[in-house]
């Protein structure tokens, strides 16, 4: 009987001990609550920053603007129109391995990549539009979604500095001191508001119909703010327009602030043939 005592008590006294050492490891885990850049702390199963799959450089330079370290691109940079695209058996296994797959709404091929692929991603539907608040706030959404808010709002801070610099280059160069009037494809709208610029008529996607075309160059637009990845020629023809070309999306770093860079170098261009014509 004393020997069944002795063996009982030893075996409360090892439950015990391990218990108690089981708290103490929770309790020096993470006992504050704190956690780190990317939100999940102690007390998640998965470790590392998120794999993120995305479809093109443009949804790319979002994610990696948010704070995501691990971004995979589908389409190649050199795809012109990225709807046009084609996945490859390699683009499926990419997915496979995905937390988050970002795609656009004219993207219809992203939703078939990830039913293929049989992967359990979130797929996130992203609004491409380089207008400044929209990306900020494009940005902050996806910070959170990633666990990286951090890096997302020190991204906005960067951009803010950065996006101001090049907003105040471009209007100085205004000919005559007088903000252009222009017409802008619907996407590069954001560049007409980089620019300070008068928008006096938009666009597209569309090609411009005979109509517009008439409208359009009726309004003596100084400059046409067309889309590079989607030009139709072109826009105005013998309307005395200066045509630029604007790209929205960024190159295989995934960096966005040169888009915005390489839109106010064009634009400053346009502005001064603009303004010698003028002359």
């Amino acid at each position: 009987m004393a020997s069944r005592t002795r063996v009982r008590s030893t075996s409360l006294l090892a439950l015990s001990t391990a218990l108690g050492l089981a708290l103490a490891l929770t309790g020096c885990g993470d006992s504050d609550g704190n956690t780190d850049d990317s939100g999940r702390g102690g007390g998640t199963v998965k470790e590392g920053p998120p794999v993120v799959v995305v479809t093109t450089t443009w949804e790319g330079a979002f994610a990696k603007a948010a704070g995501a370290q691990n971004v995979k691109v589908i389409v190649p940079q050199s795809v012109h129109h990225a709807p046009d695209y084609d996945p490859k058996p390699s683009d499926l296994a990419a997915v496979a391995g995905a937390d988050f797959v970002l795609y656009a709404p004219f993207e219809p091929y992203a939703a078939k990549i990830k039913e293929a692929a049989g992967s359990k991603a979130k797929l996130v539907e992203v609004n491409l539009d380089n207008d400044a608040d929209k990306v900020k706030a494009e940005v902050a959404r996806l910070g959170a979604l990633f666990g990286t808010p951090g890096s997302a709002t020190k991204w906005a801070a960067d951009f803010d500095a950065e996006y101001g610099r090049v907003a105040k280059d471009v209007q100085a160069a205004w000919p005559g001191g007088k903000s252009p009037a222009v017409v802008s494809q619907v996407f590069t709208a954001w560049s007409a508001k980089l620019a300070g610029a008068t928008t006096v008529g938009t666009y597209g996607p569309e090609a411009v119909t005979p109509a517009q075309l008439a409208e359009l160059s009726a309004k003596k637009p100084a400059l046409v703010l067309d889309n590079a990845h989607m030009s139709t020629g072109t826009v105005l023809p013998d309307s005395g327009a200066h045509q630029v070309e604007i790209a929205n999306y960024p190159g295989n770093d995934l960096d966005l602030l040169p888009v915005y860079r390489n839109a106010g170098t064009e634009l400053k261009k346009a502005m001064a043939k603009a303004g010698g014509s003028a002359g």
